[in-house]
């Protein structure tokens, strides 16, 4: 089974995502450093940029409201979209959420916002307003969407310049904490064509809905202190290792992973079994356990014990993109 065969086309997607920005990029004439298309949107202010990034949780809702239980789809999108910018050294100020339904019980919205307050309190950041709307007949009955925004600013000469990846740096991948917020679509068609929400599974240790509802990992604890060390950061998100790591990567410049140098938890073995995913698939879809990749000299990786990361590829000279041996 493909992603697309669960309505999802990433390629399809991607185009659709380069024919917007080639239109965006047109309001960035004589704005300096502007950008857009990576992990975040840069707008250059005096010697700072300000980094924003906008985001969803996309069916990851459907498991939430199959389980009916909805206080952690909050801290999913913020730490989602705090990930985002710190790919370019930026540190997080305030956010905002945007939630839109039909029909919803009023505890719902209560849990999803007790969610986001925990995640925001934990990364130290305002939650300075947002948007609810209620769009009658637009979603399904006890259905909503969850959109949230972030902003954040890094001083100019702290911002992550990937254009100074070179031949030889490595890349250490940070674990997740299991799918994160992508690849929903194809892990539900999969793993509910056999099990149900409470289907307990040994091999996960717990059940299909507990184990889909994990909180996505926030790595900004871990990797502010050491940002001045490293070169680049690809947050693992949809598009998975291929479009998420070569987005990052300058001319002439290509990255080599080893998959044997981890091992991905079980749920993933679990949904490429079930599904027959080509492994090839899984790896452009999904985290695979990695949810952050951080390329550094090799000189630097004495700063990083800490963290246990794993050495799971290097950067060399072409112009391939990602290759996964």
């Amino acid at each position: 089974m493909l992603y697309k065969d669960a309505g999802v086309d990433i390629d399809v997607l991607n185009l659709i995502r380069k024919g917007i920005g080639k239109q965006v990029s047109k309001t960035f004439k004589n704005r300096g450093k502007s950008s857009f298309g990576l992990f975040g949107g840069i707008y250059p202010i005096n010697n700072e940029y300000l980094v924003s990034s906008v985001d969803s949780v996309g069916t990851k809702i459907l498991v939430a409201c199959g389980v009916g239980k909805h206080n952690t789809i909050g801290q999913d999108i913020v730490n989602h979209c705090i990930n985002d910018i710190l790919t370019t050294g930026a540190i997080p100020l305030f956010f905002m959420d945007y939630i839109g339904f039909s029909e919803i019980e009023k505890n719902v919205l209560i849990d999803i916002v007790k969610g986001i307050v925990i995640s925001c309190r934990k990364e130290k950041i305002l939650l300075i307003g947002g948007e609810t709307a209620k769009l009658m007949r637009f979603y399904p009955k006890g259905i909503y969407d969850l959109v949230g925004f972030v902003v954040g600013k890094v001083n100019k000469k702290k911002y992550l310049d990937t254009s100074k990846i070179r031949p030889g740096d490595i890349l250490l991948g940070l674990r997740s904490s299991g799918l994160h917020t992508n690849g929903y679509s194809l892990a539900r068609k999969v793993l509910l064509r056999k099990y149900t929400f409470s289907s307990y599974i040994p091999e996960l240790k717990c059940t299909v809905g507990e184990e889909l509802l994990k909180i996505h990992r926030s790595y900004r604890k871990d990797l502010e202190p050491k940002l001045k060390c490293i070169k680049g950061l690809a947050h693992i998100t949809g598009g998975g290792f291929y479009d998420n790591i070569k987005r990052i990567l300058p001319e002439k410049c290509s990255a080599i992973i080893d998959k044997k140098s981890w091992r991905p938890q079980a749920v993933f073995k679990l949904i490429q079994t079930l599904g027959k995913v080509p492994e090839q698939e899984m790896y452009r879809v999904f985290n695979m356990g990695i949810g952050m990749v951080v390329i550094i000299d090799n000189k630097n990786l004495r700063f990083f014990k800490k963290l246990r990361p794993r050495i799971i590829g290097e950067i060399v000279k072409g112009d391939f993109g990602v290759r996964i041996t």
